[in-house]
């Protein structure tokens, strides 16, 4: 008899034995993180950045294929015994020697992962992980001159790319309230003293909401620049704006973390089926949140309507795609993405 056949044979065995479980289920309690094992992490520390941010440095399975800087990755957390999943950037640099990884989490009011992540998750904690995925990353030529413009967590994909970037001609125009609200302050002065950035913040409790009108006096050739820009869509759109006015919208690329709403309808009621809740929605807030507040599993992902992790059957009704203002109505077998939907009228979703 073949090694091959004998190993088959044991492993067999062996599945009689375990039965009702599998003999993985017993190898992934003593090595969840073996190469044979479905992509986990292992939350290893939690160090504070801020007041209601921290860096999470996880240690991933050997399945785990590596990063592009200014990728994220999608996290599965089980919170309250309910596994809840989160996309989050990669702020670790890519060629980190220990092979860890970092995600960096502004815990924001009602969420109930990132709050989770930012104060309540012990190192020893295990986390499903998906390979990671995104395009904000930068061109294979590196651009001679580069501008990043964020805003609040927006600079934790940014960040990833000045950890792992040697770039010669760097600025960064970085917003938040006031100084002890930027995410990364002492790595960004640090930077900075090495000559590697030029920083520029803007404390918007005392010097009020960035105007891009004044990019001319605070980066003079800003248009010369390849822009990355990541932040609240406020600050998004207006930049969009602002490069297409000058006939720059070419050199400006953009990460959204909540898809831009282009076109919102009346909404109407929405009825959960499986959970028998049913609620009121406006026209313009994505399925998901809804779902969400109203206190129903719903499967999530990026958030962003690029990962597909939160497609669920429509049942009855009809829902608008936020992004386009397409209307999608029920029939047998129809998907819709959650995170990009809104009631467009009275509907029924399979959760």
């Amino acid at each position: 008899m073949t090694s091959a056949a004998l190993r088959s044979r044991a492993w067999k065995l062996l599945e009689m034995v375990t039965t009702p479980l599998l003999p993985s289920d017993y190898l992934d309690l003593v090595s969840p993180l073996r190469a044979g094992a479905d992509l986990r992490g292992r939350i290893e520390a939690v160090h504070p950045e801020t007041g209601d941010a921290a860096t999470v440095v996880i240690r991933p399975g050997r399945r785990w294929r590596g990063h592009t800087a200014g990728q994220y990755v999608r996290i599965g957390v089980d919170v309250d015994g309910v596994r809840l999943w989160r996309a989050y950037s990669v702020t670790s640099p890519t060629n980190r020697r220990d092979g860890r990884i970092t995600i960096t989490v502004k815990a924001i009011p009602g969420g109930k992962v990132s709050n989770h992540l930012v104060r309540g998750v012990r190192p020893g904690t295990l986390v499903q992980l998906d390979q990671a995925t995104g395009d904000f990353v930068l061109p294979r030529a590196k651009p001679a001159k580069v501008l990043y413009l964020t805003a609040g967590s927006g600079i934790t994909p940014v960040m990833g790319m000045l950890r792992d970037t040697g770039l010669d001609d760097v600025v960064l125009v970085h917003c938040a309230p006031r100084p002890r609200d930027v995410i990364f302050r002492d790595d960004l002065h640090d930077l900075v003293a090495d000559g590697r950035l030029r920083l520029i913040e803007v404390h918007t409790d005392t010097d009020g909401r960035l105007d891009l009108a004044r990019l001319d006096g605070l980066v003079p050739d800003w248009a010369e620049r390849e822009t990355w820009a990541c932040g609240p869509g406020g600050l998004l759109d207006a930049a969009e704006e602002h490069w297409a006015g000058h006939g720059a919208l070419e050199r400006l690329h953009v990460e959204r973390f909540r898809p831009r709403v282009v076109v919102a309808g009346d909404g109407g009621a929405v009825t959960f089926s499986a959970t028998g809740r049913t609620v009121d929605a406006d026209g313009a807030r994505p399925l998901l949140d809804v779902g969400e507040e109203a206190g129903v599993l719903m499967p999530s992902g990026c958030r962003m309507g690029i990962c597909f992790g939160c497609v669920t059957p429509l049942k009855a009704g009809a829902v608008r795609d936020l992004r386009t203002g397409e209307i999608t109505e029920a029939e047998p077998g129809v998907l819709i993405q959650t995170c990009v939907s809104a009631a467009a009228g009275p509907c029924d979703i399979e959760r």
